[in-house]
């Protein structure tokens, strides 16, 4: 099809979707297509995955049972591990990992497999979009080389490519997949149009920007302007902790100012899939520039201290009660990186885990939406230990409670009149209690 029909397909809702990785970003998307009646085609290595979607069982939370049923009762959407069938669709979004390495390098795999996948397959007005977080330069030096030397076809004349950044914020229930705004570049001119025409079907804007690289550079921006901005909370609570302020209470204060402030707050470090690797793909990718990002590696080496922090205020509240961290039974409330969702990918829980094991005290955990931890590549050895059940026993048996994850469901009032002992790093339970001597600030 010449570019004029492929846009008529789109507008017709005749142009087919093909989504590779059904996670939190792909599924999602998946699911914004089709309510807007564009056919869907998911692809996924992960047999479960696609057995889920056929059987409407959720496995990721805030998509939930009714739209999982509904998913698998459509007859314009479907999910595969059949990967010969990348012929069909008409665009392929890319919606993989990029991990970091443990030098902290870009881990490019999962996408350079993907695309020699794709290019296996590939044919003439296909339309190939990463959706996958990343370096600058990423599609157009490493994604069209591949995709051209692989099936002999050439980028621009033959088939179509753009970038296009996810921006999910899994478990916001005010923005959802088709309420952000998509920023989208394309690798020339009819690959952006095909991309904003295809997007602009379901989701409620699409940015427009220069090219690849530059909607590459967009999400990095967004990612470390909040890594910079945690890691600067982060500092004042350690800061101010000494000095016997309390940060929570002055940040609540300073929000009060309506301009000129724009609130963040302090924590147990960095979660998710995208905060605490993204600023590193940049600072990787200046080096071949000859450019020194410290100001990015300063916020990383502030946020990647924040669990030993705990660690430390957590020996802390021990001691202040004659206890040993040796020996010590420790609870940790929330195994998710952040409130109301089932996603631990990065979660800074892992980490005091591991710190509080290393330390000889013995680990439990309770989370409502992780009932058991599944295994995953960094915190193999973690892998089918259970939640404990929230009950008045099971708190009193801790010497210690440790709240990593502020879930809204958690009944504060009964963990502090339960636990022997608190070490908050998410100021959720508040001050100024009858029990407030035995709750630590972290």
């Amino acid at each position: 099809m010449d570019i004029d029909s492929q846009l008529l397909a789109i507008k017709k809702r005749e142009y087919k979707v093909g989504i590779i990785g059904l996670g939190y970003v792909g599924l999602p998307l998946m699911w914004t297509f089709y309510k807007n009646d564009m056919p869907v085609i998911g692809f996924d290595v992960d047999q479960y995955k696609v057995d889920c979607i056929r059987d409407g069982i959720p496995y990721i939370k805030h998509l939930g049972t009714d739209k999982m049923d509904e998913l698998s009762k459509s007859d314009i959407c479907e999910s595969t591990t059949d990967f010969s069938r990348l012929r069909e669709p008409d665009a392929l979004l890319m919606c993989v990992p990029t991990p970091l390495s443990t030098q902290r390098d870009p881990d490019m795999s999962y996408v350079e497999e993907t695309t020699k996948t794709i290019s296996k397959y590939l044919r003439k007005g296909q339309l190939v979009i990463l959706e996958s977080t990343t370096w600058p330069g990423t599609t157009e030096e490493l994604i069209i080389p591949i995709l051209e030397r692989e099936s002999g076809l050439i980028a621009g004349e033959d088939f179509y490519v753009a970038y296009s950044p996810e921006r999910e914020d899994p478990g916001n229930a005010n923005f959802n997949t088709s309420k952000i705004p998509k920023v989208v570049g394309g690798h020339g001119a009819n690959a952006l149009k095909l991309a904003c025409a295809l997007y602009d079907t379901s989701i409620v804007k699409t940015v427009p920007v220069t090219d690849t690289k530059t909607a590459e550079a967009v999400k990095l921006t967004e990612n470390i302007f909040r890594s910079v901005n945690i890691a600067l909370v982060n500092e004042l609570k350690v800061v101010y902790s000494e000095m016997g302020i309390d940060v929570h209470e002055v940040l609540d204060a300073a929000d009060t100012k309506p301009f000129g402030f724009m609130k963040f707050t302090p924590g147990p470090g960095l979660g998710g899939h995208c905060i605490p690797i993204d600023p590193f793909y940049l600072t990787w990718k200046a080096r071949e520039f000859e450019q020194d990002t410290k100001f990015i590696e300063l916020a990383g080496q502030i946020n990647t201290y924040m669990p030993k922090y705990v660690v430390q205020k957590t020996v802390e509240a021990l001691n202040s009660h004659k206890k040993s961290i040796n020996g010590s039974k420790i609870l940790l409330i929330g195994l998710a990186y952040k409130p109301d969702v089932d996603d631990d990918r990065e979660s800074p829980t892992y980490k005091l885990m591991d710190y509080f094991t290393e330390m000889g005290a013995e680990i439990s955990y309770y989370d409502p939406h992780l009932p058991v931890i599944k295994k995953t590549r960094e915190h193999a050895h973690w892998a089918g230990k259970q939640s404990i059940e929230w009950n008045k026993k099971n708190i009193q048996s801790a010497d210690v409670v440790v709240i990593s994850t502020n879930h809204s469901e958690i009944d504060y009032n009964d963990l502090a009149d339960w636990s022997q002992l608190i070490v908050d790093t998410r100021n959720s339970v508040k001050s100024g209690t009858k029990n407030s001597r035995k709750i630590f600030k972290a």
